[in-house]
Formats: C-alpha cells, structure tokens, sequence
C-alpha cells in the first residue's frame, strides 16, 4: 500500500479546486473516503483549510495529473523523492512517554498485566505501560491508593501500547520461562472381561510331593442307562 501525502485534506482541497479530477482519484491519492472528497468540494468538510499544491512539494508531477484528467480509470501514483532520508532507529532507554490523559489509567493496564501475563517481568511491564516498579509492586500487593476502584483493562485499548509490543513481551516472557515436562497420563479402566476374570495364581515352588488331583473320568450315558436295566432285571427276578 503506497503512502499518501503529508497532509492529504490540504491536498484534496487543492486538487478539488485546481483539477478536474474526479473524486474517486483524488480520495485514492490522499488516502480518502469518496464522501468526504465530494463533502470538500460541497464545502461541509475541511472548511477553513488552505489547499496544498502538491507539484511545489514534490509529490505529483504536472504530467501525471494530465495523464489521470484524461483516464478517470487512471491511480495517480507519488512522484519519487530525489533525496532518501536514512530511516530512523527507535531507541528507547527507560521507560515508555505516557501523556498526560493516559497516566490514570497505567494502574487498570497493570492489573490487567498482572491478572492474565503473570509471566512478565516488572521491567517488561515497566517498557510496556510507562510507570515504575514501586506503583507495580503497589498494585500487586493490593496497597495502592486507589486500589478498592482499580479495574484490569487492556494497555492496547487504553492506547498506552500497541498490541506487536505487548505480542513481542509475552513471547519473550515465555522463552525466559523453565518448560514444564508433560506429565503422564493416567491409567485408563480395563475391560470387564479383564476386571472379572479370576486371578491366576502361579507357584513356581509348589510342593511337588503331594499328588496331582485325578481328572474325573467322562460318562457315558449309555453304560449307565445298561446297568440301571440289568439292576431292574434282577429285581424282578427275585420277586418271581
């Protein structure tokens, strides 16, 4: 996504008021709704604000402005700077600015550090809300003076710190901690078949000198039925 200008209403009042380009292109340029290009050139929106010829700031060309009054289809696109700045490296030693609006509600972010990233270190909180050691220890220890009205709420929807900072802390904070073997897991219930089945015993030094019991002879039905008949045969026999 490209960077629009240095002051987008200053230029889309000037490029209402000096080109015929349509509000579309120009919203697209300065990073715009449409509505409130067309609020400019109604003058409901950005009254008082002197235009801003972007071609005497280097950020369009007169080429490119004629090429987009002709294309209504056509992007106007930045003119490229002859002379790139070095970005600048943020270097923060100490802790973060707060304004003066945001300062009473360092100790709510606190709170709310504390209750959901106990991992995080006191300098890490110190670098994210911008308060010092003495007002943390306060807060944890419950002996702040505004303690019985503190509610946690977010430091990024106070505004006091974007959510890659908190993001990058939290991740820090987590590599610094000793990683918790898993424990194992427990048993799990056996089958019924397993539970109810009969414990075998196993004597490997069983007293071999006392006799294995005899396996019980099978019946025949048949013999038994034979000697029941011979039986009732003599039976009868004597009665005669």
């Amino acid at each position: 996504m490209s960077q629009g200008p240095l002051m987008p209403k200053a230029t889309a009042v000037w490029l209402v008021e000096n080109t015929s380009l349509s509000f579309e292109q120009i919203a697209d340029f300065c990073k715009l709704h449409p509505l409130e290009v067309k609020g400019i050139a109604d003058g409901e929106v950005a009254t008082g604000i002197k235009g801003l010829d972007p071609i005497t700031t280097n950020q369009l060309t007169r080429d490119e402005i004629e090429k987009a009054q002709a294309n209504p289809d056509y992007r106007l696109r930045m003119a490229e700077t002859k002379v790139k700045l070095p970005e600048m490296k943020r270097t923060r030693k100490g802790p973060r600015y707060t304004p003066v609006s945001r300062r009473h509600d360092r100790p709510n972010a606190i709170l709310w550090l504390v209750r959901n990233h106990p991992e995080l270190k006191d300098a890490q909180i110190m670098r994210l809300v911008g308060t010092t050691k003495s007002t943390i220890q306060q807060v944890r220890d419950r002996t702040h003076w505004n303690s019985a009205t503190l509610s946690p709420m977010d430091p990024v929807t106070l505004g006091l710190c974007s959510q890659i900072d908190l993001d990058f802390e939290v991740q820090r904070a987590a590599k610094d901690r000793p990683q918790v073997e898993p424990h194992e897991a427990g048993g799990t219930l056996l089958p019924a078949e397993v539970s109810t089945a009969p414990e075998e015993t196993h004597e490997p030094f069983a007293d071999m000198s006392k006799p294995k019991p005899a396996e019980e002879e099978k019946i025949d039905v048949h013999s038994v039925f034979a000697k029941l008949k011979q039986l009732k045969r003599s039976d009868d026999e004597d009665d005669e």
